[in-house]
């Protein structure tokens, strides 16, 4: 079952539930989509359709900050909510071990020798980490491993 195809049968079903928040959400989702595909031109391709869930997973995390920050908690909780929905579309997260080898395999595999290379070992690692390991986790882990 496509991306398209999983949010169209999940919107029927929060329709069918009455679950507003997962109806907005999806409908969310849906238009992010649509909008990525007008974009483009062209219809998606699956790392297209991770990076839109990846920049709404991202949006959300940045919401649910400010919102903490504001002392806001009833929107907290609320982005906190959305933020799940949008979850169940992306694949599985890395583990911190499977994060830590892949990272290190890149190293290798670039050659690097220091934190002049630190751009070198992103560029590698990012794609094959889209969508399953935050960027700036990432980013964290190259450093202190550049840095041995």
């Amino acid at each position: 079952m496509t991306l398209s195809q999983q949010i169209m049968e999940d919107m029927k079903t929060a329709m069918k539930q009455h679950d507003k928040t997962a109806l907005n959400t999806i409908r969310l989702i849906k238009a992010a989509l649509m909008n990525a595909k007008i974009k483009l031109g062209r219809d998606l391709t699956a790392d297209d359709e991770l990076s839109v869930l990846s920049t709404e997973v991202k949006q959300r995390k940045e919401s649910i900050a400010e919102f903490a920050k504001a002392g806001r908690q009833d929107l907290v909780d609320s982005t906190q909510a959305e933020l799940k929905i949008v979850q169940r579309y992306l694949p599985k997260p890395l583990t911190k071990d499977e994060l830590t080898k892949l990272v290190e395999d890149a190293i290798k595999a670039v050659d690097a020798k220091g934190k002049q290379d630190f751009g070198k070992v992103m560029k590698a690692i990012m794609p094959k980490v889209k969508g399953r390991a935050d960027g700036k986790t990432v980013s964290g882990l190259v450093g202190k491993l550049l840095n041995k």
